[in-house]
């Protein structure tokens, strides 16, 4: 053998030793990572194996909408009026265009799954076709959720959305006030700038009125499907943020009290049957809120979202339950005027504390005569008297005064002043100037233009004259442009008649809606402070409610719409005038309010309207009360419901006892003291079984 080198040299041994030695380590080296290798892949195929195969076929993602909860409905004493209840469904969406064959065929596909027929579900697609979007299923379970998203291709325009349903927990309780949600449409599309097609919003009521408040933004989930039509999880989420909850000034139980009473008169009283419509309202003389605000005939808002609607079809073509006849119906409000007529009189100087007139039943206008309702001849007369009895021949001569027409009796018509010179030229400044004298201070007390209240589709009132071209028959009086063509003319061309101011100042020239009413029956308390009627008091964010203590991120502050000017005897006189009418036995509404532990002012109205044909009277009656230090101000309408006195100012002294027992005024006996609960009688009153029951 040879020797190694010495001194430093490698020999060749070393140098085969050494490459054994890196072979060995790089050898050991892979086994090692092949090792970990057939570990990790083992790892891979036996335990993670099918979520991996399963991720391979993802094929597409699943965009499902998810609705914002809208806000909800309180009232005034945090009792819950309408609310959301969380429904998965599955819609048609219009957005997409389908020909009635695709529309056919995807009815087909789907009526299985949803367990109804292709037929029925067919019919359901083509429905209001108006609408944008339409619910095919509610409630969806699982396995029909699963279907639509695996079957997607199939199904354009098919779409499952999370959504919230809208319910209205006491039924026709204020039902009109609050109004009920509907879908999206092609003629309202535009109003809703960046919504999706299958929100609902608000179509009539406040929730109308405050839709920007109520809806809130829509969120959505992004969910990964595979080929087997297998939801992988959510692999984003946006979620959505709720509209804010509104708090009214409306009293649930008072509300609740006035629709029985309501019912309970119809019932009772012999001319129920043929009273078309009812309507009652309720406000707060300090503020202007509403307390409660009854349309007779009543109406379920949940019908138009359940779609039980079609069930009362009948019911609602016929009854008219659909109008909020507090707001949108116009009629004459009769004597109801003359507290106002009176304040005109004598701030125009042509009445005062000792002016007296002699009532003897009838006067002459010109050719024409005009009589006492009734007939009753109440002698001479003074300004309180004429207001606690209602005299009309009082009022009647107060309006010719006006309007400078002279001489009216029981044996002459009158004339008007020879300086006027022609009739048409008395007309034309005399006479307009009287009858925009009554009108306008109509209108100061907020009778004749809207008032503002934060509901849709309000209406304005209206004012007539008679027109003597016409034979005496009443046509429309615009008494902006009368008085803007005297201001700047000295006259406005008209051709009414004289007997046209005796008409005006009994309330039988002018229509007003219950809701102006029940204004100037405030303004009156208020003595000449007109507020503006609302019903939304506070509004909350989406987690804030009247009953968690949040604290409200808007609170109504009253708002002063005018200010009728009259003296301070003015005031005593006409307070003095109507509290007759309530407490003295010659009251047109004494027994209506005799026995009440409380001191009211009030005024009855009896105008005499056509219904169907047939001359009937319009039941009228306003009032406030206490009478020193008034809370409440109130107004009944019941056309075809008789005397002022025999039904409306029934209904009235109802309402107040009702209110001042729930809030537990010290002059109402305890033992009649109630909560501020919904009564639990409330489903099984008339007021809520008629309605629903009404198929």
């Amino acid at each position: 053998m040879r020797r190694r080198r010495r001194n430093g040299r490698q020999t060749r041994s070393d140098i085969r030793r050494r490459h054994r030695f890196r072979l060995a380590v790089l050898y050991g080296g892979v086994f090692v990572a092949m090792s970990s290798l057939i570990v990790r892949l083992a790892e891979t195929q036996i335990v993670q194996g099918a979520t991996y195969r399963a991720s391979e076929q993802v094929i597409h993602y699943a965009r499902i909408p998810v609705l914002p909860q809208r806000g909800w409905i309180y009232d005034a004493n945090g009792q819950v009026l309408a609310w959301d209840v969380p429904v998965v469904k599955i819609e048609l969406v219009r957005s997409v265009s389908l020909s009635d064959a695709e529309l056919r065929r995807e009815a087909v596909l789907l009526a299985p799954v949803l367990e109804t027929t292709a037929q029925a579900l067919y019919a359901r697609m083509t429905s209001n076709p108006s609408a944008l979007e339409v619910t095919l299923a509610k409630g969806a379970t699982d396995a029909q959720v699963a279907f639509v998203v695996e079957h997607q291709s199939e199904l354009p325009g098919i779409q499952v959305i999370q959504d919230y349903e809208r319910q209205y927990p006491y039924g026709d309780l204020a039902g009109q006030v609050l109004g009920y949600v509907g879908p999206i449409t092609a003629q309202n599309v535009h109003q809703y700038p960046g919504y999706l097609d299958n929100q609902q919003v608000g179509e009539t009521g406040l929730e109308y009125e405050y839709e920007h408040l109520l809806q809130g933004r829509p969120g959505y989930r992004l969910i990964a499907i595979n080929s087997l039509g297998q939801a992988l999880g959510v692999t984003k989420e946006l979620l959505p943020k709720g509209g804010d909850n509104i708090q009214l000034t409306l009293d649930g139980r008072e509300q609740a009290v006035t629709q029985e009473i309501i019912q309970q008169m119809l019932a009772s009283n012999p001319a129920g049957k043929s009273i078309s419509y009812v309507a009652a309202v309720m406000l707060n003389v300090k503020t202007g809120g509403v307390i409660a605000m009854a349309s007779y005939p009543y109406l379920d808002p949940n019908w138009y979202v359940d779609g039980t609607y079609i069930d009362h079809a009948h019911y609602l073509e016929t009854s008219g339950a659909q109008m909020n006849y507090a707001i949108q119906a116009i009629n004459y409000p009769g004597s109801t005027v003359k507290p106002a007529n009176m304040i005109a009189a004598m701030n125009a100087g042509v009445v005062n504390p000792q002016t007296k007139i002699l009532d003897d039943g009838y006067i002459y206008v010109g050719t024409q005569i005009i009589h006492e309702d009734g007939g009753i001849a109440f002698g001479w007369v003074n300004p309180i008297e004429a207001l606690t009895v209602s005299s009309d021949v009082f009022m009647y001569e107060v309006g010719l005064r006006l309007g400078k027409w002279f001489g009216s009796s029981t044996t002459s018509g009158g004339t008007y002043p020879a300086s006027a010179g022609s009739y048409q030229n008395y007309l034309d400044t005399d006479f307009a100037k009287g009858l925009n004298d009554i009108f306008q201070e109509e209108e100061d007390f907020g009778l004749g233009p809207k008032t503002g209240i934060d509901l849709p589709y309000e209406v304005p009132g209206e004012f007539f004259v008679e027109d003597y071209r016409k034979g005496n028959i009443q046509v429309p009086y615009d008494v902006q442009a009368s008085e803007a063509s005297i201001a700047k003319t000295g006259k406005y061309v008209n051709y009414g008649s004289p007997a046209s101011l005796a008409d005006a100042d009994i309330g039988q020239s002018q229509m007003f809606s219950p809701i102006q009413l029940a204004v100037y029956a405030m303004t009156l308390a208020d003595q000449g402070v007109r507020l503006k009627p609302h019903l939304l008091e506070r509004v909350y964010g989406p987690s804030g409610t009247p009953n968690n203590g949040a604290k409200p991120w808007f609170t109504y502050k009253p708002q002063v719409e005018g200010v009728v000017k009259a003296k301070l005897w003015e005031w005593n006189l006409v307070k003095a005038g109507m509290h007759g009418v309530t407490s003295n036995p010659a009251g047109t509404a004494y027994y209506a309010f005799l026995g009440a532990p409380y001191a009211a002012a009030g005024k009855t109205g009896t105008a005499q309207i056509v219904m169907n044909g047939k001359r009937t009277d319009n039941s009228v009656f306003i009032c406030y009360a206490p009478l020193n230090h008034p809370l409440v101000a109130v107004a009944v309408m019941a056309p075809g419901g008789g005397y002022g006195a025999q039904f409306s100012a029934i209904i009235a002294r109802k309402m107040i006892d009702a209110y001042f027992d729930e809030h537990h005024e010290p002059w109402m006996p305890k033992s009649q003291w109630t909560s501020t609960r919904i009564p639990k009688s409330w489903f099984s009153s008339p007021a809520y079984r008629l309605p629903e029951e009404s198929h």
